[in-house]
């Protein structure tokens, strides 16, 4: 069946509501806000730039920054010329930055103006620099946002189907991989989440995750096709503060997060309609809380190749992460959680390989994408999970974490949950030790204080089996966290490195 081109949800937004905030932040202490009218027409002023400036549909662009109103900019832009949008951690050093662009074949790069200094020397030929003003493009310096657009720049329709980005994710080997999402994919997505958060016309969604996580990718889809608002997080202000100054309605954080919102102050949440809780578990001090203010919370599970969410539910103390999104599928076998749906990505970019339009079609794309799929389509999550007697999805950890102590299977993520609901607790990863006499021994690093181990074996020991407490407790460890997820590996290697030391 042959496919319609179709108008990306910015523009069709800026045709319904023109005049509605379509993103805002604040520069130099002054607050800055687009329409979407307005921001559709630098989209479409920027898009021609990327032509200009030698893109073509297939090629991939590098993008280096923190979240910005460029990079949203960029995002649409990508979209409308069918260029592979690839937002890179502003966190990785130099060095790393040229090894991904190298091993992914990013044709180009452009980097924010406080990242400049990320570019190696080797990057100069793929560097591009561009103009973000309206101004930029003669036709469009004239014209006032309204309904209708200038005979030269209508907004382009594209392939839905198409690859429209790469979002980098770890994998258990440390390198990451390179997923590959459609529109389509974004679009399915936002519709599955509405149906359970819902999100409005003239709605706020503070931008808390970054662009180059699925988390903050998705909330820019999120609103662009609901008509609400992209708020740019000010670092400049303590985020109690902006929550109230800029009416924020919908939020997403990870559980430290809250804990400094909380201890800032706990009314600016008020106000606020949804908060979409992250990270792994929280803990029943923290729901409490939130209980108390009489805030709407929400957890989900969610992984980088279904888009984002794939669950999600009221946030409550069994740690269940709610039920199944339009748009997905799931199933689970022997406790191994696969899924498939209209979110799936497409796959794996391949490295080294050449640049052109990719599609889900792998006889198509074969020599560019990977994608491991049983025969009825299903992907393994590589998670280990169970429905509740709710019909909610409990998660018992990663496969490729669990291992065996006397013969007994210890899943690490059961006991990290435990030992976080103690209030001193603010972080917590459990790993083997290898001992000659069990093989392994359950150890524990802990961010925050850490508590008499007797105390905590107690804690332990109340919902678990004796055999699963931890053995030994290590501080967190001072590492550069270059990503939003806790880094497992980096953590324990460096706990391993100290202890080799002494």
């Amino acid at each position: 069946m042959q496919r319609v081109p179709v108008i990306s949800p910015l523009h069709q937004t800026a045709k319904t509501h023109p005049h509605s905030i379509a993103i805002s932040w604040r520069s130099k202490g002054l607050n800055i806000a687009l329409g979407y009218s307005e921001l559709s027409l630098k989209v479409i002023a920027l898009g021609e730039q990327l032509i200009a400036s030698g893109l073509t549909g297939g090629d991939r662009l590098a993008c280096i920054d923190s979240n910005s109103p460029e990079l949203v900019m960029l995002y649409w832009a990508c979209i409308d010329q069918g260029i592979l949008f690839c937002p890179l951690s502003p966190r990785f050093p130099p060095a790393q930055i040229t090894q991904l662009i190298e091993r992914y074949t990013l044709s180009h790069v452009w980097a924010g103006e406080l990242h400049q200094d990320l570019l190696t020397q080797a990057l100069s030929h793929r560097v591009i620099s561009l103009d973000f003003s309206l101004t930029s493009q003669p036709h469009l310096a004239k014209y006032q946002p309204d309904r209708s657009y200038p005979p030269q720049s209508q907004p382009a329709r594209v392939d839905a189907e198409l690859a429209a980005n790469i979002i980098l994710t770890s994998g258990s080997s440390g390198m990451p991989k390179a997923a590959l999402h459609s529109l389509n994919n974004h679009i399915a997505n936002a519709e599955g989440s509405r149906s359970f958060i819902p999100l409005e016309h003239g709605d706020s969604w503070l931008l808390t995750l970054p662009v180059f996580h699925i988390g903050g990718l998705a909330i820019i889809n999120r609103c662009a096709l609901a008509g609400a608002a992209v708020v740019l997080q000010d670092r400049d202000s303590r985020l109690s503060e902006q929550l109230t100054t800029d009416k924020i309605t919908h939020l997403s954080l990870v559980a430290t997060q809250l804990v400094r919102l909380l201890n800032q102050d706990a009314s600016s949440l008020q106000q606020v309609k949804a908060l979409l809780l992250g990270g792994g578990a929280i803990s029943p001090a923290l729901l409490a809380q939130l209980e108390t203010l009489k805030i709407r919370s929400f957890t989900s599970y969610g992984m980088t190749e279904m888009g984002s969410q794939i669950t999600t539910g009221i946030a409550n103390e069994d740690g269940s992460c709610g039920h199944l999104l339009p748009g997905r599928e799931l199933k689970i076998q022997d406790n191994e959680i696969y899924v498939r749906g209209e979110t799936l990505f497409l796959g794996y970019l391949k490295p080294h390989s050449a640049a052109q339009s990719l599609t889900k079609s792998l006889t198509r794309s074969a020599e560019q994408i990977t994608l491991t799929l049983d025969p009825d389509g299903w992907f393994f999550t590589e998670d280990r999970g169970y429905w509740n007697e709710d019909g909610n999805l409990c998660i018992l950890g990663r496969c490729d974490n669990m291992f065996i102590c006397g013969g007994e299977n210890i899943q690490p993520e059961e006991i990290e949950t435990i030992l976080k609901q103690h209030p001193e607790i603010e972080e917590a990863i459990v790993f083997p030790l290898f001992d000659d006499e069990f093989g392994n021994l359950p150890a524990a690093i802990i961010k925050g204080d850490i508590p008499q181990q007797s105390e905590l074996d107690a804690l332990v020991c109340s919902q678990a089996a004796r055999f699963k407490r931890p053995r030994q407790y290590y501080p967190w460890p001072e590492v550069e966290q270059t990503s939003l997820k806790v880094s497992r590996k980096q953590i324990i290697e460096a706990v391993l490195c100290l202890e080799s030391r002494n």
